[in-house]
């Protein structure tokens, strides 16, 4: 078993080309399933039908898995059984029947377009020191919120991925799929005083092309950004207390209030559905409707 995952990790990287933290969850969703396989009886992959892969969610239902996990789950089972067919493992792909719990379409807490100026103005009157890691922290929220990247796309970018004369991002998103993504002054501003003084300071040999740094000069990690931001969100007064992804959340809602259309704004956020996009209606008529019951006579 533990050679038959050796293998099933080297086709998620080399064949379907996922991302490190994409074959990580994999990897460890289907040891999960052949451990639970393996206390059912089942000695070998090919021995796989569909009532374990059913008995193995179950089981992760009666843990409290959340539908999302659930759902992410089944499609690593249906992934890895699709794989032992194909490969000769499987007689028949016993994963193509396995159903997913729909997961549910809640989204996160967003800021107030105030809030998001006051996160911003407040991080940018704690950097007119003018140290290194100030100037960053303000650059890297200035993008979080003008372009609604995810946080791993903003730690993964380099400096040549700016354009600063088009005022566009080149990012590579989920599936290594390449977007544009434009951003505003503000963010030009902040990126500017960055890399003209802070970057610098915190510049070593070993640094790279690395857009932003960490204290130590390597590049910086998604947990460094999740902390600055929740630090942040906690000093803006009666804020909701998001990450990085209540950012993007925030901009894609304020964007649409804005009067963007669904198209651009899938496009902004590196969306692969526009039903993905549609979600963010549901929260902008929420407070459409809340505006209307304060504000009208005879609502």
């Amino acid at each position: 078993m533990a050679r038959l995952l050796g293998e099933y990790e080297r086709h998620l990287v080399s064949e379907r080309d996922l991302t490190p933290h994409t074959v990580r969850a994999y990897v460890a969703d289907i040891a999960g399933l052949l451990e639970h396989a393996a206390r059912l009886g089942g000695t070998d992959a090919g021995q796989l039908e569909l009532r374990t892969l059913r008995s193995w969610l179950a089981k992760q239902q009666t843990l409290g898995r959340s539908r999302t996990t659930l759902a992410r789950r089944a499609t690593a089972a249906r992934v890895f059984t699709a794989w032992l067919t194909r490969t000769g493992r499987l007689p028949a792909d016993v994963g193509a029947s396995l159903g997913s719990p729909k997961a549910h379409s809640q989204l996160p807490a967003v800021l107030r377009a105030d809030e998001a100026r006051d996160l911003i103005t407040r991080a940018t009157e704690l950097a007119d020191d003018g140290s290194a890691t100030g100037l960053r922290d303000v650059a890297m929220l200035e993008l979080l919120y003008a372009t609604g990247i995810r946080v791993g796309e903003l730690v993964g970018l380099d400096v040549d991925d700016l354009d600063h004369d088009r005022s566009v991002l080149r990012v590579l998103g989920k599936g290594r799929k390449e977007r544009t993504v434009p951003f505003g002054r503000p963010a030009a501003r902040a990126l500017q005083f960055w890399l003209r003084q802070g970057r610098p300071q915190l510049l070593r040999a070993g640094s790279g092309p690395a857009l932003f740094l960490g204290a130590r000069g390597g590049r910086i990690d998604q947990r460094a950004v999740r902390t600055l931001v929740h630090r942040r969100i906690a000093e803006v007064p009666g804020a909701p207390d998001i990450g990085p992804h209540g950012l993007r959340h925030s901009a894609a809602t304020h964007l649409l209030e804005g009067g963007a259309d669904l198209r651009s704004v899938q496009e902004l956020l590196g969306h692969a559905s526009l039903a993905t996009t549609q979600r963010y209606t549901h929260v902008t008529t929420d407070r459409l409707r809340r505006a209307y019951r304060q504000a009208h006579p005879r609502a």
